[in-house]
Order: structure tokens, then sequence, then C-alpha cells
């Protein structure tokens, strides 16, 4: 039964107070505060090692705070149980990792953290449903009895977010889903995100620039060396690849340092997939 506050309402699915965090020796969350509330878009940005992918990974327990609280669904991270609610899509990493596996196995994998395997497979319709669904919805139906050793770089985002939405998450997390994918892919990803939108999912997005998924970002909270420099709507995209760090502006007309236009992942922030549990 999900908790309410002193107001009746549903709890932020992410509450982040004052977190610190440190990856080797260095500090990269600075104490930052970040609110998620059920139903929200909320896109993550900031320039070259500014801490966005660590927050992200901080909210799920894959890198441990030094200091503040973190709650997912009004439950404190330590005692927080139910992954399937979550849906998490890495960055930088393969549907395959090196072993052989058709998209539907893959996909199917996606939906363990909400149902048991017996010696016969998958005990419910239901979880043959909502792979199928999953497939479908990132237009790979026809190919899921491929190998995804075979596939093209979005091709395999497509499949990353697919395993993701085999659980029918109640939260998506997205760590740059549309870095280094083809125009083709993008625009069914962009689709897929707006479908799950209007369904009543809440998304975290990590994102190098809005691009198609602009319009359904209903806030932007940006980063810069490990603290929040702005937490409220949007910048406005002047083109097809503006950057934010050109619009967003502070209340004295000064521009937020938001973002370049390296690659947004600094090396010394690590990669991992899957939830820790």
């Amino acid at each position: 039964m999900e908790t309410t506050d002193a107001t009746g309402s549903a709890p932020p699915v992410i509450s982040m107070r004052a977190a610190t965090a440190t990856l080797g020796a260095r500090p990269v969350l600075r104490g930052i505060d970040l609110t998620v509330r059920p139903g929200e878009v909320v896109a993550l940005l900031g320039a070259n090692g500014s801490g966005k992918s660590t927050a992200v990974r901080s909210a799920i327990g894959q890198v441990p705070l030094t200091g503040g609280d973190i709650s997912l669904f009004g439950t404190p991270l330590k005692r927080f149980r139910q992954w399937a609610r979550i849906g998490y899509v890495p960055q930088r990493t393969t549907a395959a990792s090196g072993v052989p596996a058709t998209i539907r196995e893959v996909v199917s994998s996606g939906r363990l953290s909400r149902t048991k395997l017996t010696k016969l497979g998958w005990t419910t319709k239901a979880d043959r449903a909502a792979v199928d669904r999953a497939i479908a919805l990132v237009g790979l139906a026809d190919r899921a009895k491929d190998s995804v050793s075979a596939l093209s770089g979005g091709q395999h985002q497509r499949v990353l977010i697919a395993r993701a939405l085999a659980s029918e998450p109640e939260l998506l997390i997205m760590d740059e889903p549309m870095a280094g994918v083809d125009l083709a892919s993008q625009e069914i990803l962009a689709q897929t995100l707006r479908e799950q939108v209007a369904a009543g999912t809440t998304v975290l997005l990590v994102l190098h620039e809005l691009g198609a998924l602009e319009p359904l970002i209903d806030r932007a909270v940006v980063l810069r060396d490990g603290c929040v420099t702005h937490d409220g709507p949007p910048p406005e995209a002047t083109g097809q690849h503006a950057s934010p760090s050109s619009q967003l502006r502070s209340g004295r007309g000064d521009p937020y340092p938001v973002h370049d236009h390296a690659h947004p992942h600094a090396a010394d922030e690590p990669i991992r997939t899957g939830l820790l549990t």
C-alpha cells in the first residue's frame, strides 16, 4: 500500500536530500537535492563530469552516499526492495554483453524482478504478454528471435529500453538514451517514451541535449561540479541540436554553464548494468 505525506498526497518517487558521493578520492556529488514527483518527466543536464550519472546511480543504490539521504516511493533506499517498480537503462553498454542471446531472451530478463521462473518457463501469460508488448513498443517485434549480436547500436539501445519496460515500471530512469543512436532509432525511442509518459510513467532522463524529447520534459535540473545550479522549466530549443547552455539563464541574466558538445560521460564514472537489490 502506497504511503502518503502529511497532505495526503503520494510521496515523491525520488527524493535526494543533501546527497554527497565520491568516486575514488574525488567528490562527485556535493550536497545535491533532487525531487521527482509522480508522473513527472525530469531531465538531468550538465557538462562533462558534473555528476549526472553518479546522481542517478546513487538513486538506485549503485553508488553509495557519503552523506545525505535518498528515498524511493517514500521508502528509505536502505529498506527499499520493490525493484520491479523501477526500470533502468544504463549508459554506454550493449544488450549482448558477450553472451549469445536473442532479443526476446534479453528483454525477458527484465521481467525477472516481477515474476518467478519454473521448469516450464514463464508462469503466466501476463509475463509473455509484457515481454511481447515491450519488444513491440521499440519496433523490434519482427526480429524478436534474432540474436542481439546482429543488431546496430541504435537497435541495441532499443532492446535495453524494452528490457527496462518489460517489468512495467512506475519509474523509468534512462542514462543518455539517445547517445550514439541513429536518427531512425531516436524517433522510435522518442515515440516509445511518449507512450510511457501518456500512461503515467514517471521518468528521469540524463541527457546531453533535449532534442526530440524536449516536448516531454516538465523540469530541467542542471548540475555543475556536483551541485544543482538550476531546477525549473526546461530550456527552449532553438534548433535540432540547440544546447541548453546557450538558453538557460539565471535571474541576473547570466548563462548557466550547462553543456559542452563533447561526449558527456566522465572517464571516472564507471559503467555498471542492472539494479542492485
